[in-house]
């Protein structure tokens, strides 16, 4: 692995090794130097997780009980993704930084040793398998007290290629299916660490809702002749009435039929497979709509809302002449002191039910002022 790569915009990847042999990598614009040691004391490593089949409904679900015993919600003083600072010894040794990539200390899924397959899906006789992937978390910035929403556009231009950089590095691997950038924020929806940071996740298998989106996309192409997600955003052009922002190469809109109370689909107008095939005037142009974006969603109670903002992509080796890029930001909240709680007809039966219109939670995230 190089340990320094040139990218895009006059960025810069160091990679350095962590005291457990975990890599980190350090995205930074000003040509620093990035040699200190991870002083803490080496920890043995979590071995591989197990692979079972729900054969029910053909779904992998991953088993990794050594998750349980993970850091939850410290302080800031205790923060294990802030920079290395006195006697605090954190996952970052540098006593600054602007982005950086590392290898989960408790991840979901690991490399596997040697060859690695999938099992045959054979219903409940189907193989127990190694939850074979990559988990990396990715820092937004050195301050703790920040959010997405708080950063210059030249960091989110480095956020940016750093998931463009990993989403090009991980892809390379044989036994990666798919890439999954991801940011959760807000206790009401599972987060433990409250440093402004998302993680990526390599599966060696295609996610429920990825099969779900290609089986979708296929049947389009196959009838139509044409890509479904193209067909999606060329409605919501038409409509109007749903779009929330747009600039030269990206466009913001609240799906036409959305499941969360506030949803917005953030997408290029260049269709791309993945990140890899952002031009670098898309790059250039996606900070300013990304953090409109997010301070319209911020604005919309004048509290922080709590948000999952995934990036949606095709599978690495499949795909991806149907399937397109988009960033998906979901959020539970529907007022202030109201959360959509996923319940019956949505955990049970997967089956989502709306209490507001898309066009009202568009129209609301319009009129925020910025």
């Amino acid at each position: 692995m190089a340990q320094s790569k040139k990218l895009a915009a006059g960025i810069i990847r160091n990679n350095r090794e962590m005291a457990d042999g975990r890599t980190i990598r350090y995205y930074d614009t000003a040509d620093q130097t990035r040699t200190a040691p991870d002083q803490r004391p080496v920890e043995e490593q979590p071995a591989i997780g197990e692979l079972r089949l729900d054969p029910l409904v053909n779904e992998w679900v991953a088993m990794a009980s050594h998750r349980q015993g993970r850091i939850f919600l410290p302080p800031k003083e205790l923060c294990p993704l802030c920079p290395t600072t006195g006697e605090l010894l954190t996952e970052v040794p540098e006593s600054d930084f602007e982005v950086v990539v590392f290898d989960n200390r408790s991840p979901s899924l690991r490399p596997p040793v040697g060859d690695w397959a999938l099992p045959d899906l054979v219903g409940p006789d189907t193989d127990l398998g190694t939850a074979a992937g990559k988990c990396e978390v990715i820092c937004f910035t050195a301050d703790h007290g920040k959010s997405f929403k708080d950063l210059t556009p030249a960091r989110v231009r480095v956020l940016l290629e750093a998931w463009i950089d990993r989403t090009d590095e991980l892809s390379r691997e044989p036994y990666i299916q798919h890439i999954a950038p991801f940011e959760n924020r807000g206790e009401e929806i599972g987060v433990t660490l409250s440093h402004p940071h998302g993680q990526i996740y390599a599966y060696s298998y295609l996610p429920p809702r990825v099969e779900k989106m290609l089986a979708a996309a296929n049947q389009y192409m196959e009838s139509t002749g044409k890509v479904l997600f193209d067909e999606i955003l060329a409605r919501e052009i038409r409509d109007q009435e749903r779009i929330i922002a747009r600039n030269e190469r990206w466009i913001a809109y609240v799906p036409y039929a959305s499941r969360y109370p506030f949803e917005i689909h953030v997408a290029p107008l260049n269709p791309v497979a993945d990140l890899t095939g952002l031009t670098d005037e898309d790059r250039d142009a996606f900070p300013a709509i990304a953090l409109e974006v997010m301070n319209r969603l911020d604005g919309v109670f004048g509290i922080e809302m709590a948000y999952i903002a995934a990036w949606h992509q095709a599978p690495v080796r499949i795909g991806r002449d149907v399937l397109r890029l988009h960033w998906q930001i979901t959020s539970v909240r529907r007022a202030p002191g109201k959360l959509k709680y996923l319940a019956g007809s949505e955990s049970a039966m997967g089956a989502f039910i709306m209490d507001m219109r898309p066009e009202q939670s568009a129209a609301q995230l319009r009129e925020v002022k910025l």
